[in-house]
């Protein structure tokens, strides 16, 4: 295993079933390896995971982040490839946020090398096909950032007194918002089906937008929905109901037409029309003696929070950022 992909909760040596897949995980903007270690327990024991370690985190925090996509996902992608040749799973991609943009560009890659996964989810990320205005993340001050983050439960609450880790932290997540700003649509999708993700409550990206990732593929596309805010996936119960999906895709269909509108041109959206394909909701029922919270509910700061990611349009009375 080179210094780009770690294992999280790998057996020892002759211990446990022989892996018979893997899934690949990515996390969000600033997100170290251990943001997927509940994971572990939710997916079967012969199932390998495989979570990217970025540099300016984790065991690579002295290194400097890329503020790129292209320069995270070429050795991302060269490692994975060794592995993949000496060690043939199925496997599944899954990105979160950030991650999901670096999810769809491995995704191009591996696939280009002959390698591709079964399957590709994305999650709490709008698509590529939306284009977006000036990149904003560098402009707001540490003060900005740390309210943003905080607002959308992105940072613990305990970094916040390390010093020590708190700038290595901004630094990162800086990094992997201007790279997420800069990424620009490929030219071409994906032949690999697409599962996007998202939660009804978040109040970062626009939910009924995630649909148009079945923009990026040729071929089988679903959606499914769930609340708990942006950081939805991380959360014991949906992450296990995701699991289910990732660890025994639903074969493909036919492939399709790829319909990409021109390259920087927004795909119309008509609220209100029947999904293409088949959408699932899935709402966690809070403990006994508790109340269902309401979507928001607990969310510091004014009705519209700052835009860090102005890459789609706020829908009325509402700002959206990513």
């Amino acid at each position: 295993m080179g210094d780009w992909w770690t294992r999280l909760g790998a057996p020892a040596k002759g211990a446990g079933p022989r892996p018979r897949r893997r899934v690949v995980a990515l996390p969000h903007a600033g997100g170290w390896p251990s943001a997927f270690r509940g994971w572990r327990e939710v997916l079967p024991a012969d199932v390998e995971l495989l979570v990217a370690q970025l540099p300016g985190r984790g065991v690579r925090l002295g290194e400097a982040p890329p503020t790129r996509v292209e320069p995270l996902v070429e050795p991302l992608v060269r490692e994975l490839a060794d592995l993949t040749g000496a060690d043939p799973l199925p496997y599944t991609v899954v990105g979160h946020s950030f991650g999901s943009i670096l999810g769809y560009e491995l995704t191009r890659a591996m696939e280009h090398k002959g390698l591709p996964p079964e399957l590709l989810a994305v999650s709490a990320r709008q698509p590529p096909c939306f284009g977006g205005g000036p990149p904003s993340a560098r402009d707001r001050t540490d003060a900005q950032l740390l309210a943003h983050l905080q607002e959308i439960g992105g940072i613990a609450p305990g970094l916040l007194a390390r010093a020590d880790l708190l700038g290595p932290a901004l630094r990162a997540i800086r990094a992997d918002l201007e790279a997420m700003e800069a990424h620009e649509r490929p030219l071409t999708g994906t032949a690999v089906p697409i599962l996007a993700l998202g939660a009804t409550d978040d109040p970062v990206v626009l939910a009924e937008r995630l649909h148009l990732w079945s923009l990026e593929t040729t071929a089988g596309f679903r959606r499914l929905m769930f609340t708990g805010g942006h950081f939805y996936l991380y959360d014991h119960a949906n992450a296990l109901a995701v699991a289910r999906h990732l660890v025994a895709p639903t074969p493909p269909g036919p492939a399709r037409p790829l319909h990409r509108p021109p390259h920087g041109a927004e795909p119309p959206y008509t609220p209100g029309l029947p999904e293409r394909n088949p959408v699932e909701h899935h709402r966690r029922l809070p403990p006994a003696g508790r109340s269902t919270p309401v979507a928001g509910a607990g969310r510091t700061g004014a009705a519209h929070p700052p835009a860090l990611h102005r890459r789609e349009r706020a829908a009325p009375g509402r700002t959206a950022h990513q």
